[in-house]
């Protein structure tokens, strides 16, 4: 069932997601080469704790970290590991969430190791580009058809596949409400966004344009299906009366702010 959030709620839920970029950008700033992702776990989790809020990834079906840590190929569900060392050159999803005064808050960003080559930029830049053009259909009398259909058709006229069996979601008291928001679709059909709804959106971009992800003997670090790399981003989106409002940044879409969280401009859920 979709729930549409009241004006107290979603204060909340504003306040939280908000939070979490903050936390989100002080963890990137220590990805760095050297340091490994469960040293980027350790800090996310102190973080989330401090501010009296609970790691909403760690337990969630067993997972055993407070970050998603993916690395150049692995997309999504990373599992953070002293062994799993960054390297100059590398690219690293983090995907992290919290749960405060009883609603949850989601996000995710991409970040260059060091130094990284022109395609592994142009990545970024496509899911930047797929992310933005996926909040701007995020307005009431629209349909989630409209938000998927918009993402997957610039990503694969890019040349880039599209990641199929893991999708965006609503999101609130719990991290994964109705609707799923798919990144692939057709415009006009799903479920018809109305204000107070809230949406985690979350474009993931692969070098390989053909073939299905699959998930890794760990039970959760999903790879894409011919060793090309992957991004992924998510932003909360809250369907506003007058537009898209980003609750991770506290910006509408119009803002010449926005910005994935960690993300440079020239970065489980």
């Amino acid at each position: 069932m979709i729930t549409i959030k009241t004006p107290e709620e979603i204060l909340i839920m504003r306040e939280n997601a908000q939070k979490l970029s903050e936390i989100l950008a002080e963890v990137v700033s220590h990805a760095k080469p050297g340091v490994s992702t469960l040293d980027l776990d350790e800090i996310a989790e102190r973080l989330i704790v401090a501010w009296d809020a609970k790691p909403s990834f760690k337990g969630y079906r067993g997972f055993p970290g407070s970050v998603c840590s993916s690395i150049n190929e692995e997309i999504v569900h990373g599992i953070p590991s002293a062994d799993r060392v960054l390297q100059d050159g590398d690219m690293l999803s983090i995907d992290v969430g919290l749960i405060k005064n009883e609603f949850c808050a989601d996000t995710a960003t991409t970040v260059p190791i060091g130094s990284i080559d022109d395609r592994v930029q142009r990545l970024i830049e496509v899911d930047q580009e797929a992310l933005r053009l996926g909040i701007e259909q995020a307005i009431p009398g629209n349909r989630v058809g409209d938000i998927s259909c918009v993402i997957g058709e610039y990503i694969e006229a890019q040349g880039f596949g599209i990641v199929k069996n893991f999708v965006g979601h609503g999101i609130g008291r719990q991290m994964h409400e109705d609707p799923n928001v798919p990144n692939f679709g057709r415009a006009g059909k799903g479920p018809k966004l109305r204000a107070g709804m809230v949406l985690a959106i979350e474009p993931m971009v692969m070098e390989d344009p053909q073939g299905t992800e699959r998930v890794i003997e760990d039970g959760w670090t999903v790879v894409t299906p011919h060793g090309g790399w992957a991004v992924h981003l998510e932003e909360m989106v809250l369907i506003g009366d007058n537009g898209p409002e980003l609750l991770t940044d506290g910006h509408s879409l119009s803002d010449s702010l926005f910005t994935p969280a960690g993300v440079s401009s020239a970065s489980l859920g």
